[in-house]
Order: C-alpha cells, then structure tokens, then sequence
C-alpha cells in the first residue's frame, strides 16, 4: 500500500516525483509533456527530467538562484557525455542532499573558463532539502547504472561534440557597461561604448575570427577589480599584459553578478565551438593522413586492401549522411563556405 513503511523507509516518498513543472517557465528549453515515462526530479535550482538518453534541465527563476542558471535557462546533458554521477547526503540539524554530474573532458565549457564558480552556480549541480533525500538518491542511481549501460555499449564519440549542445545556441549577444560581445561561430566580436577607456573608444570595435581564438577566459569582479571577459589569440604576446580597461582584447564586466554572468556564458560559448572545430578539424586530418598513407602504399607498389562492395543503396545513403553531417558543421561555423562547397560537390560527384 502506498505509504507504508518498509525496514524503516516510505515507499512513498521512494517515488520520483512526476508533477507537471509549473514554478520554472523557459521558452528555450520546455520540457516535453509528461507521457508517465520520465522522472522529475525538483532541487533547490532546477528540475531534471531523465528520459532515458539525456538529462534535462530546467532551471528556477527566483531571486536565489544564481544569475548563471537564470540566464542559461536550461540544457540538455545527453548521457554519453556524462562520466560519473555523485550522489552525497549531507548530515545536520535540517539535513540535504548534493548530486553533481561530471562531464567528460572537453564536454563541459562552464568548468573549463569557470574555475572561479560558486557551487550554487555550477550548472549540473542540484542540491535539496531531506525531505527528498530519498527521491534524489534513487535518481541518482538510476542515472549512474544508465549512464555506465550507456558506456559499455560502444564509443559514445568525441566529447566536444556535446559541449555544442550545452551553450546557449547562436547568435548569441551580450552586454555590459562597457560594451558589446557577439558571436555567430565564426567570429566574435567586440564593441565599446563611449564609457570605455580612451583607447578602446577610439578603436570602437574588434573582430576576431574563430581560427585565430587560442582560448577565452573570464573573470569575476571582486570588489576591487572589475571582472572582464578576454579573447588570448594565437598571436598574443607573452609579455606582461595590458590592463583590462586597456586591453584591446578585452571587455569589461561591472561588480554586478548578472554581467559577471553573461560573460561567462559568452566565454563558455565560445570555448565549446572551440573545441568543436578543433576536434573537426583532428578529424579532417585523420581523414586525409589515411588516404595519403594508402596513395603512397600504391606508389611503392602496395596492395590495399580490397573492400567488400556495398550495395548501391548503401553507398547512397551513406553519401547523404555525410552531406548532412557536413551541412551540420558548416551551419556551426566550423566548416567555410568553400569548404562546404568542395566537399558536397566531391561527395555527390561519387553517386
């Protein structure tokens, strides 16, 4: 019977709740209608649903959650980017719970600019009170056994494909009290307002393509300092560097945790297309050292090995698939034009 206790435990409070989320709204990231086949978890700064292949994530909007998580908005962690779920009750007076997962590396962009985080920023961290200890752990177990199913079934691909789908989608455009930031996966772009220093206002606005980005850092205000938001070029110098409010490849945030916050989204956004096109273009390598390894076989006389032919169907399908997979990577900026435009005509040139 429902309630009744068992070795001490409520098997009804065993239960994932399954209510219809109605204190959390997001245009971006609804929540599918319940179907009885998801479970809902309610922590203290989002709701996770499981679905059985990722995990999703709606954050809160009250006044305590941290800015962050607000203008985030939610995502989906899938759980082939996941590499181990923690699960930790915490003992005292009043009692919680802390579950985290943790992402592969190169899956997760807030970690790898957000080193300065506070904990109840930290996007796939959910903590609650006791009174749902027992719904938590049985979620958090649930997700570890799917999570270790999910890796024992084959190679789940690179992990920097799944940083993508954590950020926010493109464009993406902030700003703070010294100006602008705007990112299309191909550039970002920063521009100062007139309450920039007088360098920066004189120059008013820099590009910098994706291909010349080493890597975006943030940083928090903290009282003294002003935060900023740095674009490190693969040109930088290593000399002592500029002041922020000097630095031409920076843009400064106010002591205010709702700037500090779109900056890092920014940096976190630009980090994860990053990571994308350099693990495209590891790829595209790969492709091409293998090739050149079988035209020099045959050029010392080798044989290559002499591939099973496939069905006409096969090879077609085969070619579209790649044409969609590279339409993907021209649309996140991580293939040119020109590139898409060679590729696709190769590729069709084969049926």
């Amino acid at each position: 019977m429902p309630g009744k206790e068992n070795n001490g435990i409520s098997t009804e409070r065993c239960r994932i709740r399954t209510s219809a989320v109605t204190s959390v709204t997001s245009e971006r990231y609804p929540f599918p209608p319940y179907d009885g086949g998801m479970d809902d978890l309610h922590g203290n700064q989002a709701t996770w649903r499981f679905d059985g292949e990722k995990v999703l994530i709606r954050y809160r909007s009250g006044w305590r959650v941290a800015p962050l998580l607000k203008e985030l908005g939610g995502c989906e962690v899938p759980l082939a980017a996941i590499a181990s779920v923690d699960f930790t009750p915490k003992k005292g007076r009043r009692g919680s719970w802390d579950l985290r997962l943790r992402l592969r590396d190169h899956a997760d962009p807030f970690a790898a600019v957000g080193a300065a985080l506070s904990e109840k920023s930290l996007p796939f961290h959910l903590t609650g009170d006791a009174s749902t200890e027992l719904v938590a752990e049985y979620y958090a177990d649930q997700l570890s056994f799917s999570v270790e199913a999910t890796r024992d079934t084959g190679d789940p691909g690179p992990a920097e494909r799944f940083a993508v789908g954590l950020v926010p989608p493109l464009p993406l455009h902030i700003r703070t009290s010294e100006g602008t930031a705007a990112f299309d996966g191909r550039t970002l772009l920063l521009a100062w307002s007139g309450d920039a220093s007088s360098r920066k206002h004189k120059e008013q606005r820099r590009e910098f393509p994706i291909e010349e980005i080493r890597r975006v850092e943030w940083a928090p205000g903290d009282g003294w300092n002003e935060g900023y938001l740095r674009v490190v070029t693969h040109g930088s110098s290593t000399a002592q560097p500029v002041k922020p409010s000097k630095d031409l490849h920076c843009l400064l945030t106010e002591d205010s945790a709702r700037e500090s916050a779109r900056a890092l989204l920014m940096a976190a956004t630009v980090t994860a297309h990053l990571w994308a096109r350099e693990e495209a273009v590891s790829a595209r390598r790969g492709e091409t050292a293998a090739l050149e390894a079988g035209a020099n076989a045959l050029g010392a006389g080798g044989t290559p090995p002499s591939p099973q032919p496939l069905p006409a169907d096969d090879v077609a399908r085969g070619i579209y698939d790649r044409i969609r997979e590279l339409g993907r990577l021209h649309e996140e900026g991580l293939l040119t034009d020109e590139e898409f435009r060679n590729k696709k005509a190769e590729l069709l040139d084969r049926l």
